[in-house]
């Protein structure tokens, strides 16, 4: 078996070891956006699904010898592929929707190792049962998925803090040296074994026709791809609220295939009871922290949103395990189960934003899951599910007050209890209900009553309707002062329609996801106010209002929102603005109005704005900008690939000697000062941290912007130094970016 096992272990140390290291090589071309890794994990998935579908049809149609060449053979392309580092030339200047370039760059980068490393567990599985027929390669499918799990748990706590992208990319070559030595000799073994198509125990076992009914085959398409799209929507939604971080990336999946671990490894891990009640606990931590949005600190939030995730697996994968067949149709149970994950991932990543303007599809993830769970119960005559779903809904009556108090930190458990049981009396009573069915069912055993399948199923599929009414409601239910929501590759966008009816209050307000991108009052008295973070008194405000010349100024802006910063704009300046989402542009123009109005020439350059400054550059154009403001907001945090030395060295080939680049650090979960200072100090210049907190002013946001400036003399004029905070006694120490290493974990607040 060790053969076996070596190569299975390495083979998903390294196919899971890649999916990380490639998407921080890509990130920073394409935003630097959750919607890269969600694109990956697509490509990922679809092409483990090629893998597991070669693996079914060699070891099915092909004899022992022309499997191994043929899989030596491509063993032996995969290493002519190497290296797997994308090049220069593939950054592309994109401003729509990227995913079909991302999808192209990364099969010709990684597709054919990817493909061959895929294809490795049920490949040597099927030649371990030649091999070894008669006992269980079961076991082999959970090593592999610990050698994955290792792989991920150790990207960032280890090798991204460690090592650079190019020496993680040169480390992860010759590991792949390694296995393809080690897959080379199970090929060879297998090439020397008898040329009988299957051995003796597998030979008997053809002569009797497959038992597995269609029903069965189906949930093993469903049950993966289930966990595949709440794999994918928490991982959404985690890196939506908090930031893009590959640890973030990591956990999610991590814990997806640690359920796949335990609930391979043997059937006594998965108490079907205990983790359907879970489920129901779970559910509800999850339409908590969906109410709650980024009220819920980030701690609770990972923690709930992740703890949700591995329960549900949990149900999803113990319930496939309960319905693995015979060795016999091992690669084809492998084939659907990769289907699955997928069709999970195309829902998540293709089908989702075409369809909804908004994130729905976790919501619809976790009552798809309840309805299969609900088929399950039915198919199975297990009054065991019902019993769990219902000691857990029960157990939910207690646990989402106290939930609400901790998150609202204003009324109490009690005072939170006797609103939920005046709010959700069907709730309680359908909790009630599965109780009384529970008790009958214990009466029912000790009677040796047998199972009422009429029961049941009226029971679960009753809870499943239920369940689909409150979910077409939520669907439907949208917050009437929406005036325009949208959704495509770089998130969520909604404008809310504030006070309509009060022509001097009357305002527009811009979220992208669940952070505020800006606010603009409709009536033309009060359009050109600053408001959101660009108060007077904030360090944007201030920098605008003293740059060294009070005319004619070229200004650059990286991050485009509703565009306030139009208004510190004269009659006779340029302002040119970087924007990558061009429904955010389309949004700035209308119902928003600060660039239209501006008395300066605004123009909007549509792309990434890194590599839009690179592209100037090498066309001989320098802006030689005044002021150079980064808020580009992704998530809650500007993207890590533009507070890099090389950022940097780019930004000031485009500043005039005395100009200022002006930095917005207001951030929730990270804490972006020490990387500022780092680069500050990299390049000998000077800075200010400037926040303010407009208390009066509800229109004013709490901010913290860092400026920047060879200019010494300019920092120390009155208003920009009695607005500059205090240094803290004990400051973080600066950690340096590169575009070769950062760590957004190191930051974390």
């Amino acid at each position: 078996m060790l053969p076996y096992a070596l190569t299975i272990f390495t083979g998903a140390f390294l196919l899971f070891q890649v999916q990380p290291l490639i998407g921080k090589f890509i990130l920073p071309w394409f935003g630097g956006g959750p919607g890269v890794w969600t694109t990956c994990l697509l490509f990922f998935q679809t092409l483990l699904l090629g893998g597991y579908a070669y693996a079914h049809f060699t070891s099915t149609r092909l004899k022992p010898k022309t499997q191994a060449a043929v899989h030596l053979g491509l063993l032996a392309l995969a290493l002519a592929t190497l290296p797997i580092t994308p090049g220069d030339s593939w950054k592309a200047h994109i401003a729509g929707n990227p995913v079909g370039h991302i999808l192209l760059l990364l099969t010709v980068c990684v597709g054919l190792p990817y493909f061959v490393l895929s294809s490795t567990g049920p490949l040597m599985q099927q030649w371990f049962s030649r091999a070894q027929p008669g006992v269980s390669p079961y076991r082999l499918y959970a090593l592999s998925n610990v050698g994955s799990l290792l792989a991920l748990l150790s990207y960032p706590f280890f090798f991204e803090v460690k090592f650079s992208r190019h020496a993680q990319a040169a480390m992860w070559a010759m590991g792949l040296g390694v296995f393809v030595l080690c897959c080379a000799y199970c090929a060879l073994r297998l090439w020397r074994s008898t040329g009988a198509p299957l051995d003796s125990a597998l030979a008997e076992e053809a002569t009797v026709p497959t038992s597995t009914p269609w029903a069965d085959k189906a949930l093993w398409l469903v049950l993966p791809a289930l966990a595949s799209v709440l794999l994918l929507a928490t991982t959404n939604k985690l890196c939506q609220e908090v930031a893009v971080v590959p640890f973030l990336w990591v956990l999610p999946l991590a814990l997806y295939l640690l359920s796949f671990i335990i609930c391979f490894d043997h059937a006594r891990w998965y108490r079907r009871g205990l983790f359907v009640a879970l489920l129901a606990i779970a559910s509800a931590v999850v339409c908590e922290l969906l109410s709650a949005g980024g009220d819920a600190s980030m701690t609770l939030q990972i923690a709930g949103y992740t703890g949700a995730l591995f329960v549900a697996c949990m149900v999803a994968h113990g319930e496939l395990y309960r319905l693995k067949p015979s060795p016999r149709d091992l690669t084809a149970y492998y084939l659907f189960i990769s289907a699955g994950g997928a069709l999970g991932g195309f829902l998540v990543a293709i089908a989702a934003p075409a369809i909804f303007t908004e994130f729905r599809e976790l919501q619809i993830g976790w009552w798809l899951l309840w309805v299969a769970v609900a088929v399950v119960s039915v198919r199975q005559q297990s009054w065991i599910l019902v019993h769990g779903a219902g000691a857990g809904a029960l157990a939910t009556t207690l646990l989402v007050p106290w939930l609400r108090s901790h998150l609202s930190g204003g009324a109490g458990f009690g005072a939170e209890l006797l609103a939920f049981y005046r709010d959700h009396l069907w709730f309680i009573l359908g909790g009630l209900v599965a109780f009384i069915v529970a008790v009958f069912d214990v009466r029912r055993r000790r009677l040796e009553v047998a199972w009422q399948p009429r029961m049941g199923g009226f029971v679960t599929l009753l809870a499943a309707g239920l369940g689909a009414v409150f979910m077409l409601q939520w669907l439907h239910d949208r917050d009437a002062r929406v005036l325009r929501a949208s959704r495509n590759f770089y998130g969520t966008l909604k404008v809310f329609d504030y006070a309509p009816n009060d022509p001097d209050g009357h305002y527009y307000l811009l979220m992208h996801g669940a952070t505020t991108h800006g606010l603009q009052f409709a009536a033309p008295a009060k359009a050109l106010m600053p408001t959101s973070y660009y108060g007077e008194h904030s360090g944007i405000g201030l920098a605008m209002q003293h740059l060294p010349r009070a005319s004619g100024r070229h200004l650059g802006l990286v991050g485009l929102g509703t565009g306030t910063a139009a208004v510190y704009a004269k009659a006779g300046d340029s302002l040119r603005i970087y924007e990558i989402n061009p429904a955010v542009e389309k949004l700035a123009h209308d119902p928003f109005t600060h660039i239209d109005r501006s008395p300066a020439k605004v123009e909007v350059v549509m792309g990434d704005a890194r590599l839009s400054l690179e592209e100037e550059l090498a066309s001989g154009h320098s802006n030689q900008f005044d002021l150079l403001a980064l808020d580009a907001f992704s998530s809650d945090a500007i993207p890590a690939h533009l507070l890099t030395q090389e950022a940097f060295e780019l930004y000031l080939q485009h500043l005039r000697p005395d100009g200022v680049i002006a930095v917005h650090i207001s951030n929730r979960y990270l804490d972006l000062e020490p990387v500022v200072r780092a680069l500050a100090a990299r390049f000998a210049l000077n800075l200010a941290v400037i926040s303010d907190d407009y208390e009066s002013d509800w229109w004013f946001y709490e901010t913290t912007w860092i400026l920047v400036t060879k200019n010494k003399a300019w920092l120390a004029q009155t208003d920009i130094a009695d607005a500059t905070d205090v240094p803290a006694k004990n400051p973080k120490p600066p950690l340096l970016w590169t575009d070769d290493q950062t760590s957004l974990y190191e930051i974390l607040r």
